[in-house]
Parts: structure tokens; C-alpha cells; sequence
């Protein structure tokens, strides 16, 4: 079973860059493979704002929009839907198996949590990632 999910991670998965760029012990560039390598990715898909890759302008996820927004239950769900939207487009490696945003006991802070598998795997994983919000003037 180990060798099928092996197999899997390093045929399927593929190897990048590992972010943020590093440099290995033998003086080239880091890179990373496997579920590490998907990790990364769904981390840059979330990281990036729409238009911020000059040749490929639609890239990322609008999340970034909805940080001046005041913290309601609809940013929660436009959240959600949103990275949910944009994993499925932009990571083709992985079937997304829900999206849940929380409060962290501060307003300003949400939590994404989202849980996927690797496709043609059984290995359900999750990834936490955190959300700020800039809070008006008139909310302090």
C-alpha cells in the first residue's frame, strides 16, 4: 500500500521550487516533491491576488479583495466559496473535500481549513491556513 502511495506522490505529484526559495546544501536551488509540493501550491494559489502575475492575470484566488470588508457571516461563506472556486481551477492534483472558515477568537483573524486528497488516492489531508482582516477605523 505504501509503494501505490508513494508511487502516486512522486509520478503524479510532481517537483518544484521549494517556497520560499532556498538554496540546498550542495549550492543549488531547494526543491520540494510529493504532498509538500501540492501543499505549496495551494498555499501560492491562496497567496496570489487575481492580476498580480503579469502573464497569466486571472491566476490566484480574490480573496484579497475581502480584507477591508467588515467581518460578517457572508464574508465567511464568500470565503469559502471562493478558495473553493479557485483550488478547483488552479490544482488540478487534488479533489477538494470541503472548505470551512472560523474565527480564531479574534475578529481580525479567520481560519481557512480546507481538506482535499490527492487524486486516485484514499489519503484524505488538510490544510490550515490563516486569514487577516484590517479592521476600519470606525470598528476600533
Amino acid at each position: 500500500m505504501s509503494n501505490d502511495v508513494t508511487r502516486v506522490d512522486s509520478a503524479f505529484t510532481g517537483r518544484g521550487f521549494a517556497y520560499p526559495f532556498s538554496i540546498n546544501a550542495r549550492g543549488g536551488m531547494a526543491m520540494v516533491q510529493g504532498t509538500a509540493n501540492v501543499e505549496q501550491a495551494i498555499r501560492l494559489i491562496l497567496g496570489t491576488a487575481y492580476g498580480e502575475r503579469p502573464m497569466r492575470p486571472e491566476f490566484g484566488c480574490a480573496i484579497h479583495d475581502m480584507v477591508f470588508e467588515p467581518s460578517t457571516p457572508d464574508l465567511v461563506t464568500r470565503i469559502q466559496i471562493e478558495v473553493e472556486q479557485s483550488l478547483v481551477r488552479w490544482e488540478p492534483r487534488i479533489d477538494v473535500l470541503g472548505v470551512q472558515v472560523m474565527y480564531d477568537g479574534d475578529p481580525s483573524r479567520l481560519l481557512i481549513d480546507i481538506q482535499y486528497q490527492l487524486k486516485g488516492s484514499y489519503d484524505p489531508r488538510n490544510l490550515l491556513v490563516p486569514f487577516y482582516l484590517i479592521p476600519s477605523e470606525e470598528q476600533s
